[in-house]
This record gives structure tokens, C-alpha cells and sequence, in this order.
């Protein structure tokens, strides 16, 4: 088996195909800031130093991709809402303050231009200097911030929203997620513009931490489904991140289509292989709490093997099951690197297999 680079390893797992080495994307934006010496305050407002940590990070550790995050307020800043800025911890949305202070105000609302509205160029500056500087050989995955009910809950307020649900006409709840569905495509076609090898959106309030699995195929599936149609036909692998305990709703996000599923740590990969369609890649899920943080080497390796063991290798790149702590202890992430390297060589993976 030839020497891949990462980004024929990442490419070559979205293809089907088994490659040298099992990829490795972690979640670790925080964690880069931490590693070249940063303050979340000093990127989440220039691309120019988010692409500088990235690059020390990755440059550091070796690992295959890296995730173009800042936070989860872009999108809403980028129409309207509050941000609460903060020193050493990503921004917020201030839903104190919503933009939507009535349902109906979504027909008035504006469509952002990825180019000038609030901060979403800097996330862009992010994507394109990364890709200029590394993207001949690491993935750049691109991320798109937010899905469609997860920007619903920015703009209105979560807890508002959650009522709107139960008292407003449908039909109006469904205008206000295809608003959010729209500018979320805007700012997904745009990470493809900026040269990302694939984009994602995160929408942790479609979760199980919020919403019910029959709440989520009521009003956040579809959504999710056009969005990644649109994407995926502009030319660019798309994925979904959904926080939170999914098994309840892993086989819905598998009716997507989106090409991989980035998943957290609580979901059992082994049954996720199982009913996911073969030709997603899922991408998940060391617990970024323990072992990555609390846990020691010993713990991490064998984290890691477990995994591997239970998806074998099909269609998997190695990551953490969500964004990786800023204080885990570079030991923890390098034998997190290195037991994926072990655990997930081509020989190995066959072995796997073959059982």
C-alpha cells in the first residue's frame, strides 16, 4: 500500500476505498487557538489568525483536516442578532435580544452576503489562505456554522421557538426554517468558492438535547434534507454535526444524503455502521470529555481501538464525537493520533474486515 497524503486518505474514505491510514479531522478549533499560544477573542474576529492556528496545530500533530469553526453566532450576526463576544470562550448569540421578536418578521428579513455581512468572510479568508497554504495535501473542511432549526432558535430566542412550536401555525414555522435553510446554503456555497475540500453544518438544537426524534422528522429533517441537496449539487461533499445522544435519530440523518456525518461521542458507532446507507462516511466519535481530557494515554488508545473496532473501518474518519477542549493535554492528543495510525492501518482494517 503507497504512502498517502491526508488528503488522499480523507478523499479516498468519501470514495468507498480503504486507505494507508484511516483519516484524522478532529473538532479542534479551541484546541488550536490553545496550541499556537492564542485567545479565542484574538480569531473569532480574523481568519488571518484562525488560519495561523490551524497551521501551527496541524503542522504540530500531523493530523489529516482541519474544521474551519469559530462558533455558532456568524449566521445570526451576519442578519441581525446580538453576539456576546467573550475572551476565552466562543461567542454567543444574546437571544435576549432576537432578531425575530414576531414570526412574521421573517418575510422582511434580509439574505447575507457571505462576502460583506458581519463576520462570515472572515470564516471564508479562514478557508481560502488554508487551503492556499495546505490544501494541496490536508482536507480543509469548511463549516457553514449553523443548520436551519438551530438558526431558527438564534433568531427567535430557543425558548421561544420551542413554544412557537406548539402554538403558531405550521405553515408559518415552516417559512421561518426555509429562511434559515436559505442563508445557511448561501454560506455553505460559499466555503466550496473558498476552496474547501467539504463543508458542514452544525445544528445541535435539531438534537435530542432539545427536541424529540419524532419533533426532529417533523421539522428538522426536511430542511436538512434541501439544504444538503442544494450543496451537494453545487459541487461539494456536505455534512451535518448534531450534538447530543443520536441513536434515536442516526437512521433519519442517514435519509439525508449528506455525504458524511460528523457524530458525538454517546452515539454506538457499531449500530450506526449498521443502519446508516454504506455509502455515508461517518466521522465521530471519541469522547473530547474523557478520555481526550480526563482521561490518560492508556485510556485514549484504547478509546480509540474500541472504535475502530466497531465501525471496522467502513467509510470512517477518526475524529473527536465534538469540539475538542482547549485544555486537553497534548499527550492525550498525540496517543489519539497515534493509536488511529495503529488501529487504523490498511492492514489492520483488512484483518478487520475479514473476520
Amino acid at each position: 500500500m503507497k504512502t498517502m497524503t491526508s488528503l488522499e486518505r480523507c478523499m479516498a474514505v468519501l470514495n468507498g476505498e480503504i486507505p494507508d491510514f484511516l483519516p484524522v479531522v478532529p473538532q479542534s478549533f479551541m484546541f488550536a487557538v490553545e496550541t499556537a499560544g492564542m485567545k479565542i477573542s484574538d480569531v473569532n474576529r480574523c481568519g488571518k489568525k484562525m488560519l495561523e492556528a490551524h497551521i501551527i496545530s496541524q503542522d504540530k500533530y500531523g493530523y489529516d483536516g482541519c474544521v474551519i469553526d469559530f462558533d455558532d453566532a456568524t449566521i445570526a450576526e451576519a442578519v441581525g442578532a446580538k453576539v456576546i463576544f467573550r475572551e476565552d470562550e466562543p461567542a454567543t448569540v444574546d437571544e435576549e435580544r432576537p432578531v425575530l421578536k414576531d414570526l412574521h418578521d421573517v418575510y422582511d428579513m434580509p439574505l447575507p452576503d457571505p462576502m460583506t455581512s458581519g463576520r462570515m468572510n472572515e470564516w471564508l479568508e479562514a478557508t481560502s489562505r488554508l487551503k492556499e497554504a495546505i490544501g494541496d495535501h490536508v482536507f480543509i473542511m469548511g463549516r457553514a456554522d449553523q443548520g436551519p432549526f438551530s438558526i431558527a432558535c438564534l433568531l427567535r430566542g430557543t425558548t421561544q421557538f420551542m413554544m412557537d412550536l406548539m402554538t403558531e401555525d405550521e405553515k408559518l414555522i415552516n417559512d421561518v426554517l426555509d429562511y434559515c435553510r436559505r442563508i445557511s446554503t448561501i454560506f455553505a456555497k460559499a466555503q466550496k468558492d473558498a476552496g474547501a475540500h467539504a463543508t458542514s453544518i452544525g445544528d445541535a438544537f435539531a438534537g435530542p438535547n432539545l427536541i424529540s426524534p419524532d419533533m426532529y422528522r417533523r421539522f428538522a429533517l426536511e430542511p436538512e434534507k434541501i439544504l444538503t441537496q442544494e450543496v451537494q449539487e453545487y459541487g461539494i461533499p456536505f455534512s451535518i454535526h448534531i450534538c447530543g445522544n443520536t441513536n434515536g435519530i442516526i437512521q433519519d440523518m442517514g435519509t439525508t444524503g449528506a455525504k458524511i456525518l460528523e457524530v458525538d461521542w454517546m452515539l454506538d458507532m457499531k449500530e450506526a455502521r449498521r443502519i446508516v446507507p454504506k455509502e455515508i462516511t461517518l466521522m465521530g466519535n471519541i469522547d473530547p470529555s474523557f478520555p481526550l481530557v480526563l482521561g490518560n494515554t492508556t485510556q485514549v488508545d484504547e478509546a480509540v481501538r474500541n472504535l475502530i473496532e466497531a465501525t471496522k473501518g467502513r467509510r470512517h474518519i477518526i475524529s473527536s464525537g465534538c469540539a475538542m477542549g482547549r485544555n486537553t493535554p497534548p499527550e492525550n492528543f498525540k496517543a489519539f493520533i497515534s493509536a488511529a495510525r495503529k488501529y487504523g492501518a490498511y492492514e489492520e482494517i483488512l484483518r478487520l474486515q475479514d473476520e
